[in-house]
This record gives C-alpha cells, sequence and structure tokens, in this order.
C-alpha cells in the first residue's frame, strides 16, 4: 500500500501549529512545570547519594529525606549568607540615595551645558522611563515571587521522583519497542551524566567565580564587595547575559560611592579578565559539560526561556536543549538538528561536498568520451 505524500506546505503549516500549541501549554502550565522540571534536575543530582546511602542499608524513603535534608542545609547556609550582607547594604541606602542625586543633578548640568536639553525635559524623559522600570520590576517581583511561592513544591516533587524512580523508568523502557530498549537506556544514561556534570560543575564554577570577584572588588575598594561577587557569580549562572548585568552592577556602586572613573575602568577590566578565565579555564576544566551547545543557540534559547517562564526560564533553556541534543543524536531523521545546535563547525558545508563531487563526476564522464 503506497503511502500518502503530503505538500511541503501544509506540513509546515501542521508543524508550526503543533510548535504555537506546545509553546501556549507550556505557557498556561507554568506554574505546575516549571517546580516539576527543577525538580527533575535536583532528583537527577541528589541521585548519586541516596544510592549510597541506600547500599548502607539506610531505608529508601529515609534516605531521599536525608538528600533533601543535607540540601536544605546548604541552600538555608546560603540564604542566611546573602540575607546578612543585604542587611548591611540596607543601611547605608540613605547615604547612597543622597550621593545617587548629587550625581543625577551633575548630570543634568551637564547634559544642558553640553546639548542644551531644559532640565524640565530631563525630568519628563527620567520620569517616562522609571514609569516603564516600574512596570517592568513589577514583572520581574511577580515572577520571584510566584518562584518563592513554587519553591516549596520543588522538595516533594524531588521526593516523589526519587520515591517512584524505578517506576518511572520502567514506564519509559515499555513505552517503546523492545528493540529500541538499548537506544532508550544509552539516552538515558547518558542525560543523567550531562546534567549531573552540569549543575555540579556550575556550582564549583559559581563558587570560583564568586571568590575572584570578591577579591577583584575588595582590592579596587567597592563597597558590598562580597555581596556584589556573590550576585555576579550567581548572575554568570545565565548564559552571556548573566555576564553583563553582573558587571553593571559594581560599576554603579562605585559610581555612587566613589568620585572619578578608576574605580569604574578597574572593575570592568578585572571582571573581563574574570571573564576570560572562567570561559577558557575554569568552565572546560570544572563544568567538562559532555554536551556542548553552540553559543547562537544558547542566546536565543536563554531570551526564549526568558520569555516563556521568566527567571526560571532562562535557568532551565540550557539543560533542556542538552537533552534535546542527547535525544536528536539518537535519532536518524534529527541528527541534522542535534548537529545544529551542537559546537562542531564543519570546514565545508555539504553543498559544496556535493558540488564537487558532481564537479568530479562530469570531469570523469567528459575524460571517458575523450578517450573513445
Amino acid at each position: 500500500m503506497a503511502i500518502k505524500e503530503y505538500p511541503f506546505y501544509l506540513k509546515t503549516t501542521v508543524i508550526l501549529f503543533g510548535l504555537i500549541l506546545l509553546v501556549y501549554m507550556l505557557s498556561t502550565l507554568g506554574d505546575i512545570l516549571v517546580p516539576l522540571a527543577f525538580a527533575l534536575l535536583m532528583s537527577i543530582l541528589l541521585n548519586p547519594l541516596c544510592n549510597w546511602l541506600q547500599k548502607h542499608k539506610i531505608p529508601k524513603a529515609l534516605s531521599i529525606i536525608l538528600s533533601l535534608l543535607s540540601t536544605l542545609i546548604l541552600v538555608g547556609a546560603i540564604m542566611y549568607f546573602l540575607s546578612s550582607q543585604t542587611m548591611a547594604f540596607s543601611d547605608s541606602l540613605p547615604a547612597l540615595k543622597e550621593k545617587f542625586g548629587q550625581i543625577i543633578t551633575d548630570l543634568e548640568s551637564w547634559v544642558y551645558t553640553r546639548f542644551g536639553i531644559e532640565t524640565q525635559k530631563q525630568v519628563a524623559f527620567i520620569k517616562n522611563t522609571m514609569n516603564g522600570s516600574k512596570a517592568l520590576v513589577g514583572r520581574t517581583l511577580n515572577t520571584v515571587l510566584g518562584t518563592l511561592s513554587i519553591v516549596f513544591l520543588i522538595p516533594v516533587y524531588t521526593f516523589m521522583l526519587l520515591f517512584y524512580k524505578q517506576l518511572i523508568l520502567s514506564f519509559l523502557y515499555e513505552v517503546f519497542s523492545e528493540e529500541n530498549s538499548a537506544r532508550v537506556a544509552e539516552i538515558l544514561k547518558e542525560t543523567k551524566s550531562a546534567v549531573q556534570s552540569y549543575i555540579v560543575g556550575l556550582l564549583v564554577e559559581m563558587v570560583i567565580v564568586a571568590i575572584l570577584n570578591s577579591i577583584a572588588l575588595l582590592v579596587l575598594g567597592v563597597k558590598y564587595a562580597i555581596l556584589l561577587g556573590v550576585i555576579g557569580a550567581i548572575l554568570n549562572m545565565l548564559p552571556y547575559i548573566g555576564g553583563i548585568i553582573a558587571i553593571a552592577l559594581p560599576v554603579l556602586m562605585a559610581t555612587v560611592t566613589k568620585d572619578g572613573y578608576s574605580t569604574q575602568l578597574g572593575v570592568v577590566i578585572a571582571y573581563l579578565v574574570i571573564q576570560f578565565i572562567d570561559n577558557n579555564i575554569v568552565f572546560p576544566r570544572v563544568v567538562s559539560f559532555k554536551v556542548q551547545i553552540n553559543a547562537l543557540i544558547s542566546i536565543v534559547i536563554v531570551l526564549l526561556g526568558n520569555a516563556l517562564w521568566g527567571i526560571s526560564g532562562m535557568f532551565l533553556s540550557v539543560p533542556f536543549v542538552a537533552v534535546l541534543k542527547i535525544i536528536f543524536d539518537r535519532i536518524d531523521d534529527l541528527k541534522p538538528w542535534g548537529k545544529l545546535l551542537g559546537d562542531n563547525v564543519p570546514t565545508r558545508h555539504i553543498g559544496q561536498i556535493w558540488t564537487r563531487r558532481r564537479g568530479r563526476t562530469a570531469d570523469t564522464v567528459i575524460e571517458g568520451q575523450g578517450t573513445k
């Protein structure tokens, strides 16, 4: 029986409608899927610790609880450190506000002298900008508060995923045909290894970058160096975009608290050096991420993740695409998409190879005709 071939435009339309429906469902069900995605990453990360505890004759449920408690204690210690630093920062807010107001006044005078723009127009422009910023801050706060509200679901989801791990794995094996079981096992093994190495390496990288940032800011004499260094390291976990924001914060602090611009220049140079060390030494050796995503896809997917799920989507986008690449690389029809996501750039594209092969074939035919 012949299989009916549908025209290209019809296939494309169906695929586009499917993608639109998928994005709509992901956006609508974000409150459920975001904590579930974080819990899935957390369960993959804690799985070796749970297995180690179970090997030492500790019951399964208790092993999971102990693993979760150790994680919560670590996160609580980090949050306590950041909150104590933030309290010290809030004590200096009045003085910083006064200094910032003086800088704004001097800037208005400079703009009026240089460009002839009246102060009233500058104030009106700043007010309009601030109104837009308030809306942006409001959306950001809603995202943060929404994230905090679902954080309490993550430990519950993580416990359930670890407790029912064998049931989920059995389902994944049984849902596919028996001849594909080896490929399914390979995909699951690669996914687990990639996610574990990525998250552990990312945490180690964050600690190293936080230390380097704090030392650089302390040497330059920037106030609240440790707080800004840690925040910069956390933002650095966002590919490419976080590094830019991380530089802007200490530069702004140096502008408000110090005279001149030498400190700001020193901050920019120091952070650029740290970024170079991180990208070329720390990240390749510490993260050792087995599935590399090229820079273009990383930037686009982070922006799409932000548009879909906000800050949470930015963090989840890279490991999500890495898992997709692992799957694409093991399905013949999807291998081109896996190559598109990867960072292996060929020296020649396939069209050039085909063209050269056809040219050689034509030359051979002509030579063969000439010899007759």
